[in-house]
């Protein structure tokens, strides 16, 4: 099938594309790796593309006050190359492998990810287990959402019209820190059965239900809302969260 009939910008800045993204029916492209299959299937029918993939402002990853800020642009390869993540944020580090396949990584953008909400998808656990922060800019302003709140459901967000994510805020990993991630998949690269971003003592899981599902160290999973899909029950599910619970006990301090 081939994508309807639209419109497209490619705004310069981002004040430009904020007065865009508040013309009826405009949707933002970042990289397109979940806008552009939709289109082609016809799930999504925007009447305006705002392409903000020329914002160099938000391709940048920078440490400051114990805060590490990723702009919404920031690429999964970029993640995955950058010596800062890597000693700052180790979780997001581990996770970046598991996204899909080298090609959607050199694609694929961190806010794309987060924007989205995918149940199934890595960086939202991460998100929540790190306690970071969503920054959201409109023409009204810039507000910032923890990411415990900022994912209300399926591919639901706290984003409201008019708005961008142009970040997120993690705080620094300190040495005392500990994190683990780990993902059962039926293949590298393919969406997790089951995935789990552990910090401290929170663990997040991904996969099992409507968002990301946090609980805290030594917690009864029983209590869990587990979701089935086409392949894996309920129970299963339940059973493998709690495999990745007592691996990441046992992972060596990241």
């Amino acid at each position: 099938m081939k994508a309807p009939s639209f419109a497209y910008a490619k705004p310069a800045t981002l004040a430009e594309a904020l007065d865009l993204l508040v013309q009826p029916g405009a949707k933002l492209l970042a990289g397109g790796q979940s806008l552009i299959p939709a289109l082609n299937l016809r799930l999504d029918a925007p009447a305006l593309l705002v392409d903000i993939g020329g914002l160099a402002e938000l391709r940048k990853i920078e440490l400051a006050g114990g805060v590490v800020r990723v702009g919404a642009l920031v690429t999964h390869a970029q993640l995955e190359r950058s010596d800062l993540i890597a000693k700052h944020l180790p979780l997001l580090a581990q996770a970046v492998p598991h996204v899909a396949h080298p090609a959607i990584r050199n694609r694929g953008t961190l806010g794309g990810s987060l924007a989205l909400a995918d149940p199934a998808a890595e960086y939202p656990a991460c998100a929540v287990a790190l306690q970071a922060t969503m920054v959201l800019q409109s023409k009204a302003g810039q507000r910032k959402v923890a990411a415990e709140g900022f994912f209300k459901g399926l591919y639901e967000t706290d984003l409201k019209a008019g708005e961008v994510l142009v970040a997120a805020e993690f705080p620094a990993q300190k040495a005392s820190d500990r994190s683990a991630f780990l993902e059962l998949a039926r293949r590298h690269g393919d969406y997790a059965i089951v995935g789990l971003a552990a910090h401290n003592d929170r663990f997040v899981f991904f996969g099992v239900g409507s968002k990301p599902c946090l609980v805290k160290a030594k917690e009864d999973l029983s209590r869990l809302e587990m979701s089935s899909d086409l392949y894996h029950s309920a129970a299963t599910k339940r059973h493998l969260a709690g495999v990745l619970m007592e691996r990441a006990w046992n992972t060596p301090s990241t």
